[in-house]
């Protein structure tokens, strides 16, 4: 079996235009980090070296995209944009109808606010955030079935993505009634950006066929699963070919185009059956807009179109996993504790290894990101216990097994010298990781608290 990590390659473009980055003093960051409560959500972006917050509507369009933008349309109905980003989704994924949304939450809103209800139980391999968010928000619960090898920071399984399809018959079983679809995410952003399998989705189908409940996938990264398929699954076929094989296996699609469809802002539900169309499009007049429109601009369906095509390119995927898998292994080359095998479009530090000698509570990934930014304006993200919330039923506090800092790299912004920065930056804190303090909240928000909340370091 070839290696689980790629190379980092040339890129497969040359830079048009640059956009000018400020580094900050140390002093200046100390204040600006305690101004935003040490939640670095809260900066502002011309006080950030490297910005690694997220890959989500922060990449570099194409001048493809950009000369695309001139020809939108910007009707309120039936315009001429919309039939071009309608055509891409039916030639490159198979779906007959396509709703355009802002982005994908707006898609997991429409979705959840037409299928679930009190009580539901909604079964998927570790649910992101505002999926998660959106379930609860309907009364909801959102069950995650993940194969045990996803909390293994270590375990070099190929598909840490995949569903525990045993898990999720007897969920189905035992749901029998109350659940309204199953969802799946690839990659699996939650458990490190990992990749589900083609073999795992289709034992999926046929549980969900048994059990007569609908298949959904999120594929904000699908061209990034569709890579990691072709090279630890099927290296005999092409990634076109995978991601329209991963598609024929859903019955709707939520995602977020700011992903995988290189856009600064989009998203879209594409749906199989004219039923289900017809139960979810109320909806989307109601939260977003006409069906031919969305919430978005006629330019932003035209770069949408153009950065369908554009993403499932193997060269461009190719070199955008592997500077991602670079990062990686700079990181475990200074000693870092990383999740491996790496994942697609981030890298995940184990903040409870970085960190151990800080408690649950005292939130040590949110800790180690405040850190980074102190020390070299370089902003991550926690994906651990302040993302994962209160129990609904509880109150309390949700530790996940894993309390992980991402590293998100955007798409075709970054060099490799940046890369190094961070690699420094990290380096840096790591061998002074035992003065490091924790957090605790100073004002905790009720939903999505990992955005807004504001935190205190602890002694």
């Amino acid at each position: 079996m070839e290696p689980l990590d790629l190379p980092t390659l040339p890129e497969p473009y040359r830079i048009k235009a640059v956009e000018r980055i400020r580094r900050t003093t140390r002093g200046e960051r100390e204040r600006l980090l305690a101004d935003a409560g040490y939640n670095v959500f809260a900066l502002r972006s011309d006080d950030v070296y490297v910005d690694l917050l997220t890959d989500s509507g922060v990449g570099a369009m194409s001048d493809r995209q950009w000369s695309a933008l001139m020809a939108g349309d910007e009707s309120y109905a039936g315009a001429r944009s919309f039939a071009r980003f309608e055509e891409a989704v039916r030639r490159l994924l198979g779906f007959p109808r396509v709703i355009p949304t802002h982005q994908g939450r707006g898609a997991e809103h429409v979705l959840c606010a037409a299928l679930v209800n009190a009580g539901d139980v909604i079964p998927g391999n570790a649910h992101f955030d505002t999926t998660k968010a959106h379930i609860e928000h309907r009364g909801g619960v959102a069950l995650d079935v993940t194969i045990d090898e996803a909390s293994k920071p270590q375990s070099r399984h190929p598909f840490k993505g995949n569903v525990d399809v045993a898990k999720l018959r007897a969920a189905l079983r035992e749901h029998q009634g109350k659940v309204p679809f199953v969802l799946v995410t690839v990659t699996c952003n939650t458990v490190g950006g990992q990749p589900v399998s083609l073999a795992n989705l289709r034992e999926v189908r046929a549980a969900c066929d048994d059990a007569r409940v609908p298949l959904m996938l999120d594929i904000a990264r699908y061209a990034e699963n569709s890579l990691f398929i072709k090279r630890r699954e099927h290296p005999e076929m092409g990634v076109r070919e995978i991601a329209r094989a991963t598609m024929d296996l859903a019955d709707a699609v939520t995602m977020s185009a700011k992903k995988d469809a290189y856009v600064n802002i989009g998203g879209f539900l594409a749906l199989r059956s004219e039923a289900l169309f017809e139960k979810v499009a109320p909806y989307a007049v109601l939260y977003e807009g006409f069906l031919t429109y969305g919430g978005l601009a006629g330019r932003d369906l035209e770069a949408m179109a153009v950065g369908l095509e554009e993403g499932l390119d193997e060269d461009t995927l190719a070199h955008r996993i592997g500077q991602v898998h670079g990062l990686g292994r700079g990181l475990e080359a200074a000693g870092i504790p990383v999740l491996t095998p790496y994942g697609g479009h981030a890298i995940y530090v184990d903040a409870a290894a970085f960190l151990p000698h800080l408690r649950r509570e005292q939130f040590p990934a949110q800790a180690l990101v405040a850190e980074l930014y102190l020390e070299g304006g370089v902003r991550a993200v926690e994906v651990g216990a302040v993302m994962a919330g209160r129990d609904p039923a509880t109150g309390k506090h949700r530790f996940p097994d894993l309390e992980l800092v991402r590293l998100a790299v955007p798409r075709r912004t970054y060099t490799q010298a940046h890369l190094d920065h961070v690699v420094r930056t990290a380096k840096a804190v790591w061998e002074r990781r035992s003065k490091v303090k924790g957090v605790a909240f100073a004002r905790e928000t009720p939903i999505l608290r990992h955005f807004t909340s504001t935190f205190a370091r602890t002694e």
